[in-house]
């Protein structure tokens, strides 16, 4: 299970699908919906928020939005607990986001960010960019040159190490 920090604009096609199945069953454990994967390591911050529903629910619904500018159409009725992140209420990173606070009609609850540290963001860039290179390399081109990726707007940076929680391999 790979749940980014980073915005689901530099993932790939199946970086971005892999993501949305991976944050699917995220908040079915949450849920209590699955025994499998109840122990992964990537659900501590989700479990670590005031409210991981709509923490997971935030995160899926950027990832859907990034996908619908791709042209390609995640079921988001299968949220259960949309929201926004605190930092992109009507903003994120440079594309409007509906000012009525919706998606495809889905209404968005305000969800606090989860902070990620910046050795983590650092980390997970080039585990991406390894992937990249290996299954789109035509995809990599436009990536290498960016020195400070920006994070899913659910997260913000903060200094610090690798999370704890991350599988170093």
């Amino acid at each position: 299970m790979r749940l980014w920090s980073l915005h689901p604009r530099y993932l790939d096609r199946q970086g971005l699908t892999g993501g949305w199945r991976e944050a699917l069953l995220a908040q079915a454990v949450l849920a209590g919906r699955t025994k499998g994967y109840r122990s992964h390591p990537q659900l501590v911050r989700f479990r670590s928020h005031p409210d991981p529903a709509a923490a997971v629910g935030a995160f899926l619904l950027v990832t859907a939005e990034e996908a619908a500018e791709r042209g390609y159409n995640f079921d988001v009725t299968r949220i259960d607990r949309p929201g926004h992140p605190a930092s992109g209420l009507a903003h994120d990173a440079g594309r409007d986001l509906p000012v009525d606070g919706t998606f495809s009609g889905v209404p968005r609850l305000p969800v606090a960010q989860i902070p990620v540290t910046e050795g983590q963001v650092a980390y997970e860039w080039k585990h991406l960019l390894a992937k990249i290179g290996q299954r789109t390399p035509e995809r990599l081109e436009g990536l290498v040159g960016i020195s400070a990726p920006q994070v899913h707007p659910l997260f913000e940076v903060v200094p610090g190490h690798i999370e704890s929680w991350e599988r170093l391999g």
